[in-house]
C-alpha cells in the first residue's frame, strides 16, 4: 500500500514538472490543474472505483446520453492505470534494499520492469479520449444545465464522485472553448510531452533518463 502511495505522489510530481509552464498559465492553468487532481494525482480514487463497478452495467440507463462515453473511457483509464500502478508498485518495493538509488532511478528501473508500452500508450490514448469527450460535450446546447438539475439524483443513487468529475471537467473545458482551440492546443501538448517521456523511460540511456527526470522534478510547483 504504502510502495502504491510513493508510485503516485511520484507520477503526480512528475506531471506537476512536465506541465508547470501550463500550471501557471492563466491560458491553460485550469485545464493543467484538472488533469492533475483527477488523472495523474495520487488521491485515494476508491470511491470512484467503487462507483464504477457499480454502474458499469447501467451507464446507459442512468446518465444522460451524451455523458457515457465519457464516464466509460474514464472507468476504462482508470482501471487500466491502477493495474499499471500496482504492478509499478511490486517493482519499487522489491528495491527497496537497493542502496545510493535515487527515487529518479528507482522509478526508472520500475517503470521498464513493467514494460508494457502498447498498455501505456493505451493509457495515454484514454487520457486524451477523456479530454476530448469533456471537449464535446461542451458543445451540446443545454448539457451544463442537464449536468446540474443530476447533481441530486447523482447523489442519492451513490454516483456524487463522478458526478463532481463530470461537472469540474465540463466547466473547465467549456473556459478553453470561450477561448478558441486552446482545448485542442492542451491535450496536442500533453500528447507531445509524454510521448517523449516514454522515449526516455523505455530507452537504453539510464544515465539520461535519470537527469531528465530529476530535472524535471526540480521544477515541480
Amino acid at each position: 500500500m504504502q510502495a502504491n502511495k510513493a508510485v503516485k505522489r511520484f507520477q503526480a510530481r512528475r506531471f506537476a514538472g512536465t506541465y508547470a509552464d501550463l500550471l501557471a498559465s492563466p491560458a491553460y492553468s485550469g485545464a493543467a490543474r484538472f488533469f492533475l487532481d483527477e488523472l495523474y494525482s495520487d488521491k485515494d480514487y476508491a470511491l470512484r472505483d467503487a462507483q464504477f463497478a457499480r454502474i458499469a452495467s447501467a451507464l446507459q440507463t442512468f446518465f444522460p446520453e451524451q455523458v457515457v462515453a465519457t464516464a466509460v473511457a474514464l472507468a476504462q483509464l482508470h482501471a487500466l492505470t491502477e493495474e499499471l500502478d500496482q504492478e509499478m508498485a511490486a517493482a519499487w518495493l522489491a528495491q527497496a534494499g537497493e542502496s545510493g538509488r535515487s527515487d529518479a532511478l528507482r522509478y526508472i528501473h520500475a517503470w521498464k520492469t513493467v514494460g508494457r508500452r502498447e498498455d501505456r500508450e493505451r493509457q495515454l490514448s484514454d487520457v486524451l479520449r477523456v479530454g476530448e469527450e469533456l471537449d464535446r460535450l461542451t458543445r451540446k446546447p443545454g448539457l451544463r444545465m442537464m449536468l446540474r438539475m443530476m447533481r441530486k439524483p447523482a447523489e442519492v443513487a451513490g454516483l456524487g464522485a463522478l458526478q463532481s468529475f463530470l461537472e469540474s471537467g465540463f466547466d473547465t473545458f467549456a473556459e478553453m472553448a470561450r477561448k478558441g482551440s486552446r482545448a485542442r492546443e492542451f491535450l496536442d501538448t500533453i500528447r507531445l510531452r509524454e510521448t517523449a517521456w516514454f522515449a526516455h523511460l523505455y530507452g537504453p540511456d539510464l544515465v539520461t533518463s535519470e537527469t531528465k527526470l530529476m530535472a524535471c522534478l526540480g521544477k515541480a510547483p
